[in-house]
């Protein structure tokens, strides 16, 4: 039984087309009873029956008014879900082992309220709970399920709606096509980055042409001259761990006009010290963060992958976004 309940769920999703964004109507609206509406069912055919036995018109009178009330219900539960367009926001990528978490717009172009709208994640339990406005949308965010690091698409979703009686299930299927980032765990009190390697004599031509001087960074030393601090990336760094600790200690951060210009940092996956592979990307994932938080120029070094040095926002996506599939 579960064998044909799963192919069956197969071919179901496989019905559906992926697509972020959809507007439901009658061929992508399911209705059928839920086990209140089929209680129902059986109540009404005793009461049909009681009447018919012992010719009781207030019986006949009972059982056509609920049933007709039930009828209704199921017409005003099929156009409580139907008109709604549903579009999915771009997810952020997020670090193992978080679960992800993606909103939905839910518009409504119609003049009528739309009454206990509920989203979730098709198989889980963990549903969200949302009423559309008239000639308005709403935003619903729903949680997911831990996923392995790489590069996964949204799971399918469930939208339905029991609204008024709770004797009919409505509701939909929706199958995102976007995709969603899942970067390795960062280490927790990693150890400090690793020293820099010597510049090659082309890297040292490069650097001069493109700066005119020499200029890396290090920590803040007794006796240095004020006008050398960084204070920028003191600033960002500061704003990064303000949130999580309202009384920072963050160290200065040193402008180095020799020793830094000579050398260039790598982070290599063979320098790690970490004998599990997982491990490895863990601490070179905490690597990349540390650096970027500090402003520094990078690179990445991975069996058969190598990531030239850069910095910002864009360069360290790629880092992070080549160890999750690594």
């Amino acid at each position: 039984m579960g064998f044909f309940r799963k192919r069956f769920q197969q071919w179901f999703e496989a019905r559906s087309p992926l697509s972020d964004s959809m507007l439901l109507n009658q061929r992508n609206v399911y209705i059928l009873p839920t086990k209140a509406g089929w209680m129902m069912v059986v109540t009404l055919l005793v009461l049909l029956v009681a009447s018919i036995n012992y010719q009781l018109n207030l019986g006949y009178l009972l059982t056509f008014l609920i049933g007709g009330s039930v009828l209704v219900g199921m017409h005003i539960g099929h156009a409580n879900l139907r008109a709604i367009a549903i579009n999915i926001i771009a997810p952020q990528a997020y670090f193992t082992p978080n679960t992800v978490n993606f909103e939905l717009v839910l518009s409504n172009a119609q003049k009528t309220l739309k009454h206990g709208i509920g989203l979730s994640v098709l198989k889980l339990s963990n549903w969200t709970w949302a009423d559309v406005p008239a000639q308005g949308s709403t935003t619903v965010q729903i949680a997911g399920e831990p996923m392995p690091r790489g590069k996964h698409r949204l799971p399918t979703l469930t939208l339905e709606t029991r609204f008024p009686m709770g004797t009919f299930r409505v509701w939909t299927v929706i199958r995102p096509a976007m995709h969603v980032w899942v970067y390795p765990s960062i280490e927790p009190n990693a150890p400090a980055l690793p020293a820099g390697e010597p510049l090659s004599g082309d890297a040292k031509q490069t650097q001069t042409k493109a700066t005119g001087e020499f200029d890396g960074i290090r920590a803040y030393r007794r006796g240095d001259p004020m006008k050398h601090i960084v204070w920028k990336k003191v600033a960002k760094t500061w704003a990064s761990i303000e949130a999580d600790n309202p009384s920072p200690s963050v160290n200065l951060i040193s402008r180095d006009m020799q020793h830094a210009a000579a050398q260039e940092l790598w982070l290599d996956f063979t320098r790690t010290g970490c004998s599990d592979a997982e491990a490895s990307l863990s601490r070179l994932c905490a690597w990349v963060v540390q650096a970027e938080s500090l402003g520094l120029v990078y690179g990445l070094r991975l069996p058969k992958i190598e990531i030239s040095p850069a910095s910002g926002e864009a360069h360290q996506q790629l880092c992070l976004q080549a160890l999750a599939l690594y």
